[in-house]
């Protein structure tokens, strides 16, 4: 995620009033709402070009995916982490691989890797109080130290700027 220094503080903003607004099932329940599209947004990439990329310089809609996927379990590890043990995660790095999932052939298959990693973490947070460990915090190279509850929600920011960019792959290679 690349944003200008006024775009990043307005999300901070953003991540840290509403996480300590919404109670842990509204933030399962944005999440789930919010990224639900992602399965259909991953599907309208057509299938003949989702491991290419669009240009030399952008990522194909595999390394995306593989992307989304690396820091949904990233995120998903640090915040049960927090919440199981009381202890600070192993660092989060926000940067594409470039790397794809050999055993992932298709949009489906990245969903369904995506959606029970994403829901395994969801219980979890659903048997939070919401209050657990708050002072333990997750950094972020761009949005800096978050406690569990707003990484949790920068998840959702996260996955959103990463469907906007299956779209443009879509887009691209609809119109080739």
């Amino acid at each position: 995620m690349t944003t200008s220094t006024d775009e990043t503080e307005r999300i901070r903003a953003y991540l840290i009033a509403q996480a300590n607004k919404l109670t842990p099932a509204e933030l399962a329940t944005k999440l789930r709402a919010d990224t639900a599209p992602l399965r259909a947004i991953g599907a309208a990439v057509p299938a003949a070009h989702f491991a290419e990329r669009p240009s030399p310089n952008e990522w194909s809609a595999a390394e995306v995916y593989s992307h989304i996927l690396d820091m949904n379990e990233r995120g998903a590890s640090a915040i049960e982490r927090i919440l199981d043990e009381g202890a600070l995660p192993r660092p989060i790095t926000d940067t594409i691989s470039g790397q794809t999932r050999a055993a992932l052939a298709d949009a489906e298959q990245y969903w369904q890797t995506y959606i029970v990693r994403r829901e395994a973490l969801l219980q979890r947070v659903l048997l939070a109080s919401g209050h657990e460990h708050l002072e333990i915090q997750i950094v972020h190279n761009q949005f800096g130290a978050l406690n569990w509850r707003e990484w949790l929600l920068f998840m959702r920011v996260h996955d959103l700027d990463h469907m906007r960019q299956l779209q443009s792959i879509t887009a691209h290679f609809s119109s080739t």
